[in-house]
């Protein structure tokens, strides 16, 4: 999903919303998330995942074409942690009922 499309989904499920707002709202989020990110900060979607940023060391890495060896700075890259529920509902879990184990049936 493009942000284009959030943004047409958000307009069609909330019919009161005009379109500018609904780019408003999502152009907040976003920049409220990246800002927080940028700060050191984790941000926290209950029900779908966690941002945090992870720092990579400095490194030599490999020119692939020349195989050169080529220093590779420090950095930080941002990270994305799906939660139980996203994890659940990619796998089907969430439509299909539990099965109890047979540890849990014989307890």
């Amino acid at each position: 999903m493009t942000r284009s499309e959030l943004i047409a989904e958000l307009v069609a499920s909330n019919p009161h919303l005009r379109a500018h707002d609904a780019d408003m709202i999502v152009s907040t989020i976003f920049s409220e998330m990246a800002a927080a990110l940028s700060r050191g900060e984790r941000v926290e979607l209950r029900g779908f995942g966690a941002f945090t940023v992870k720092r990579r060391n400095a490194r030599t890495g490999r020119n692939p074409r020349t195989g050169v060896a080529v220093p590779v700075q420090e950095k930080v890259v941002p990270f994305f942690k799906a939660g139980k529920e996203l994890r659940d509902r990619i796998n089907g879990a969430a439509s299909a009922p539990r099965a109890a184990s047979p540890e849990r049936m014989s307890a």
